[in-house]
């Protein structure tokens, strides 16, 4: 039915480093998918790119102090490198700030701009008076309406997990300068997806039954809510403009522009090498081209409603025939977080695992969250490498190997008849390319994988019950006959797993001295000539050592522990008394144990801008609190010796490591600095207040 495929994968926002939660999620699925089918000979076309505009490059600037673009070309070169030393097979991987993407992606909304396909509106959006910017929810934070969290941004409440949008949050303010925010009209295009909601409702719920549960499910639950307009402009000072008069100070918004730059780098390739690629439009409007988008869950509404309607508008181009999208991938139990670091990065991976990048694509792989969350954890990460690619894929080939050295001078044995077990073996791994063929074309990689593995275990059972290293002592002929048919099984293995582990499988061939073959010969017993000559051998894996993998754990710890104080100085910072109402019934406040202490030592937490160590003299055996007023104190010895008030009753709380056992009583200047509370007169430790 279709002579080619065009894979895309998500474009990363090139406003940091990708992790291993993009790689499992997207990248490697979508590569495993490309390379198989170019084994099968097919034509295939995989594109990527880099998602260059958007107010999260923007924030990364301020943050540095560096321009837009240095922080877009910083991160775009890090992250095409590591995708390319993962061995992400692109061919092509280009950017959304290239000269080609800004002229397609303005020419693309000027056509349907021309054609009446927006609609202007006016809406009030936050707004923050001091920069002269508006801003977008990720942008803005503020109180969580729900569990009442400081810090929750604009979509999402990372504490409780809640999806909000910024007219719930309570007292928002600009993430980047923690200014007080408001509303200000401004007009802007927008894509009528309400007029696309019937042709979407039989495009997908009709006729794509067949897409992934959690894709489908999503849009049905999309759809079922009723569709709206969508921005497709917004205000930015960085971004492609709009290409209309009067929309001075507007650009196009990133979710219209982005999804494009599949099509601009497509055009981009194909204007380079036309004799290779041929024309663009051939991937993209040829009826015979068959589209795959490859995403995480949160891009399922924008390549399965928004960017479908984007094509539909134009009505020249392709749609697409399945949308594989995966769950999300935890680390250690916790949901990966960039702005909390929780995260094991793919460059610094590189530099701490020099050589293992297959590794860390098996154990992806076999962790895949192809229909829920799935956790990776270091300890999963050593075993799968000790137990599995070490112990059943490496060992069945080393032996193989090193035995075919030993008594046949590194050249294939001649099979000198089959008996009923090795009839029985070969049976076993008769039909693994239908196998592969059928997980791999429903895009169930992770099952995929374990198909391969079981060749693996096939060939190191195979070995282990016929033991040639005895038979040849007594029975050369028959040596030769296992040795030929394990080779063999190692030369199938390096074709079943090149779309999972190229790395692997190239070594594996090298060692083989094996010429390059196609999908076809997999379950083949005659890919080894009699006589072949092997290559040089060395370990295919090396075992994962408990020093190595503690080292990971290590770091965890320290960044888990820098959250937890972050996290506490944010509530700190933003703690406020509570009002005092005069119905308040005073039994309530008597819970309230106010008590005055000594300060005996009094100093700045490590680390942290905000937090002083105060040890008291509490009249009860002492005690250590911490006090988010540093600021105001920039010399804390000052309160050496005063006696101070603290709340005795206030729960235990663990900052930068440090258990604080109350909380220092402190009220407001008029100037904003915090001014500890003391007694007029000397007062016994201890005594309380009331």
């Amino acid at each position: 039915m279709f002579k080619r495929t065009l894979v895309t994968s998500a474009l990363p926002y090139a406003n940091g480093p990708v992790h291993i939660g993009h790689l499992a999620g997207v990248y490697i699925p979508a590569d495993i998918y490309s390379r198989y089918l170019r084994l099968k000979g097919q034509e295939v076309l995989f594109v990527g790119g880099s998602d260059e505009h958007g107010v999260p490059v923007t924030i990364r600037a301020r943050k540095e102090g560096i321009t837009t673009q240095e922080v877009v070309d910083r991160y775009h070169t890090l992250i095409r490198d590591s995708f390319k030393e993962f061995g992400i097979s692109f061919d092509v991987y280009s950017r959304t700030t290239s000269a080609i993407h800004h002229q397609f992606a303005s020419d693309y909304f000027r056509k349907l701009y021309d054609e009446g396909k927006f609609i202007e509106q006016t809406t009030e959006q936050f707004f923050d008076p001091e920069t002269q910017e508006f801003l977008t929810d990720r942008n803005i934070k503020g109180e969580c309406p729900r569990c009442h969290a400081q810090g929750a941004y604009g979509d999402q409440c990372e504490k409780c997990g809640a999806t909000l949008s910024p007219d719930e949050l309570i007292n928002p303010y600009n993430t980047v300068n923690g200014n007080p925010l408001t509303k200000k009209a401004t007009s802007h295009w927008y894509l009528p997806l309400d007029q696309y909601q019937s042709w979407l409702e039989n495009w997908i719920l009709e006729n794509h039954k067949e897409w992934r549960p959690n894709v489908y499910g999503q849009c049905k639950s999309w759809l079922d809510g009723g569709l709206k307009p969508r921005a497709v402009t917004r205000d930015l000072d960085w971004g492609i403009p709009v290409p209309v008069e009067g929309a001075d100070g507007k650009v196009l918004y990133v979710w219209f522009d982005a999804p494009i730059g599949y099509i601009s780098n497509t055009k981009e390739l194909c204007d380079a090498q036309p004799d290779k690629y041929g024309k663009w439009e051939t991937w993209w409007k040829d009826p015979e081209t068959r589209l795959i988008h490859f995403i995480g869950k949160d891009n399922i509404v924008f390549h399965c409603i928004v960017f479908p309607s984007m094509l539909k508008a134009d009505g020249s181009y392709i749609l697409p025939d399945n949308v594989p999208s995966n769950e999300f991938l935890n680390l250690e139990g916790d949901k990966i977080s960039t702005s909390r670091n929780w995260a094991v990065w793919l460059n610094e991976y590189l530099v701490d695992f020099p050589g293992k990048q297959d590794v860390l694509r098996y154990v992806l792989t076999a962790n895949a969250p192809e229909t829920k969350d799935n956790d990776f954890t270091w300890a999963d990460f050593q075993a799968r490498n000790n137990n599995e690619l070490v112990a059943i894929y490496g060992n069945f080939v080393n032996r193989a190997l090193v035995l075919t050295n030993k008594y046949f001078g590194g050249k294939v044995p001649t099979c000198h008849g089959l008996n009923e077990y090795d009839e029985a073996t070969i049976a076993e791994f008769k039909d693994v390319q239908k196998n592969l063929e059928d997980l791999l074309d429903n895009f169930r990689f992770r099952d995929a994988q374990k198909e391969a593995m079981n060749l693996a275990r096939i060939g190191n059972k195979y070995l282990a019950d016929t033991e040639p290293w005895k038979l040849a002592k007594t029975d050369m002929e028959r040596t030769a006959t296992i040795l030929n048919l394990a080779l063999q099984i190692a030369a199938n293995l390096s074709i079943a797993f090149e779309p999972f582990l190229p790395f692997s499988s190239a070594k594996l061939r090298e060692m083989l001295h094996m010429p390059e073959v196609n999908w076809e010969h997999l379950g083949s017993t005659n890919l080894l000539e009699d006589g072949h000559e092997l290559g040089q051998v060395s370990l295919l894996f090396e075992k994962m050592e408990d020093e190595v993998i503690q080292k990971q754990l290590d770091r965890l710890a320290r960044i888990k522990a820098e959250n937890e104080a972050k996290a506490k100085e944010e509530e700190l910072k933003n703690w406020k008394p509570a009002e005092v109402k005069s119905d308040t019934n005073i039994d309530e406040f008597d819970k309230t144990d106010i008590r005055v202490a000594t300060v005996l030592e009094c100093t700045n937490v490590k680390k942290s801008e905000r937090l002083l160590q105060f040890k008291l003299d509490d009249g009860i055996g002492g005690r250590t609190i911490l006090s988010g007023i540093a600021q105001s104190y920039p010399d804390p010895s000052v309160l050496v010796g005063k006696q101070v008030l603290f709340i005795a009753n206030f729960p235990p709380r663990k900052m930068m490591g440090i258990e604080s056992q109350g909380m220092i009583l402190s009220a407001v200047n008029a100037d904003g600095k915090l001014v500890v509370t003391t007694v007029s007169a000397p007062v016994q430790n201890g005594a309380q207040v009331g």
